[in-house]
């Protein structure tokens, strides 16, 4: 049975669904609050890399401190770094559920998307 660690807001539908379907699917999960625990940047940084993805996918673009901060205005013009410490700093940026086993990651929670990568327990 694999272990996932997954980062989580406990009262975002989404990322109730994501944990639900991958219970449902035999996976043992390690649950941390990414508000109260969001992942440090060097975590980030390792997340990202391993995702393959863009860092700017693992923004929350539609959340209110996304809008707040008019972090699309702003971004463009930072570093990765600075990106990094700013994920770091506040969760609620952070795009989620963010799922690992430690060599895969997906960001967000699409069920094809989840049946390609952790549809084996």
């Amino acid at each position: 049975m694999s272990k996932l660690t997954v980062y989580q807001y406990p009262k975002c539908s989404t990322c109730r669904n994501a944990v639900k379907w991958l219970q449902n699917h035999g996976h043992e999960l390690e649950l941390h609050h990414i508000v109260e625990e969001p992942p440090t940047a060097g975590q980030l940084a390792e997340l990202v890399d391993k995702s393959g993805l863009d860092l700017k996918k693992f923004f929350n673009t539609s959340g209110e401190v996304y809008k707040e901060l008019k972090l699309k205005d702003k971004l463009p013009g930072m570093s990765r770094e600075e990106q990094l410490n700013l994920l770091a700093s506040n969760g609620m940026l952070i795009k989620r559920p963010v799922v690992t086993d430690g060599q895969r990651v997906s960001v967000g929670f699409k069920e094809d998307q989840y049946s390609e990568v952790w549809g084996q327990a």
